[in-house]
């Protein structure tokens, strides 16, 4: 479950940057390139900070993490 809300949470963010970046300010693209690294970062270290928010907010941990995805 943890790795279905973690896809759509990202995907959602990535997404939202972009029409950020389209409709408001190109600034906005920064937001997607702190996404790109924090994805990377979490391949690297097996720590993703969206994991621990979301394993707080109660969602069940079922073997996958941001690494995995």
């Amino acid at each position: 479950m943890l790795n279905k809300y973690f896809r759509v949470i990202v995907g959602v963010m990535v997404l939202l940057s972009v029409l950020l970046t389209y409709y408001v300010h190109q600034n906005w693209m920064w937001f997607t390139v702190f996404i790109g690294v924090n994805l990377i970062q979490s391949a690297f270290t097996k720590w993703c900070l969206l994991e621990t928010i979301l394993v707080k907010l109660g969602v069940k941990k079922e073997g996958g993490s941001c690494s995995s995805c």
